[in-house]
C-alpha cells in the first residue's frame, strides 16, 4: 500500500489536495518533513501523510471524524 501526502485546508471548508504518493515510508516521511518546513508560517494548511489502499481510501480516512485521545486520568 502506498503512502499519500495531502495538503489539508480547513477554512472556509475542508479541502484535500493530493501532493504526492510514495511506496516507501522513509521517502514519504522525509518528503512530508521537507514540505512542512517549506509551508509558510501562519498558513491555514496542514501537510498530512496517510497509508491507504487507494487515493479514494486515503481521502475517506482523512475525512473521518475521530474521537479525541483519552486524557491522563480518564477512566
Amino acid at each position: 500500500m502506498p503512502y499519500y501526502i495531502f495538503q489539508v485546508t480547513e477554512f472556509p471548508f475542508r479541502q484535500l489536495k493530493k501532493l504526492e504518493q510514495h511506496d516507501q515510508y522513509r521517502d514519504a516521511s522525509a518528503r512530508v518533513k521537507q514540505l512542512r518546513i517549506e509551508l509558510a508560517v501562519g498558513s491555514p494548511s496542514l501537510i498530512k501523510m496517510i497509508h491507504a489502499e487507494s487515493e479514494l481510501h486515503a481521502e475517506d480516512l482523512l475525512n473521518q471524524v475521530r474521537d479525541p485521545a483519552p486524557e491522563l486520568g480518564d477512566d
